[in-house]
């Protein structure tokens, strides 16, 4: 019995490329184009309607565990007091804050109040964070800020 791998080495009626076109083709894994469902379209579309006819609708999208990230929930960006002094006028532009009688009302929702010297400004401001440090709340009712600290969950 002749082994496969033998028969296709072997030249057929004098040629050496064993019907796969030039000698390079049929060499390796590098034609191969993929296992499996490589090559379906999956990300670009390009035989999506003959893989949903062949395999069904539940062949596409994700399924399957969570991700680390889903579990633990949303993890919240951190803001220093230095930062807020700074950029006080660029969040009153974009709506997050407003200015009445002297007073900087800051909503920041989604941040955590972190300590960094503050710099020195004429106003005063309340800050409505969702966590604080306990350093950061000291530093502004020291220079007579309030902090109002809202309730987060992580989902």
């Amino acid at each position: 019995m002749k082994l496969k791998k033998r028969k296709k080495r072997t030249r057929k009626n004098g040629r050496r490329t064993c019907g796969r076109g030039s000698r390079k083709k049929g060499r390796g894994k590098g034609r191969r184009g993929g296992k499996g469902m490589a090559g379906s379209g999956k990300r670009a579309d390009q035989l999506k309607t003959l893989v949903i006819k062949k395999y069904g609708k539940n062949y596409l999208g994700k399924k399957g565990f969570l991700s680390m990230k889903k579990k633990r929930g949303k993890k919240l960006k951190e803001i220093t007091l230095r930062t807020i002094t700074d950029k006080k006028d660029y969040f009153i532009k974009k709506g997050i804050g407003k200015f009445e009688k002297n007073i900087i009302t800051l909503d920041l929702k989604g941040y955590k109040l972190i300590f960094k010297k503050p710099k020195l400004i004429k106003e005063k401001l309340i800050i409505k964070v969702n966590k604080t440090t306990k350093k950061a709340k000291k530093e502004a009712e020291k220079r007579g800020w309030k902090i109002e600290v809202i309730n987060h969950k992580n989902p």
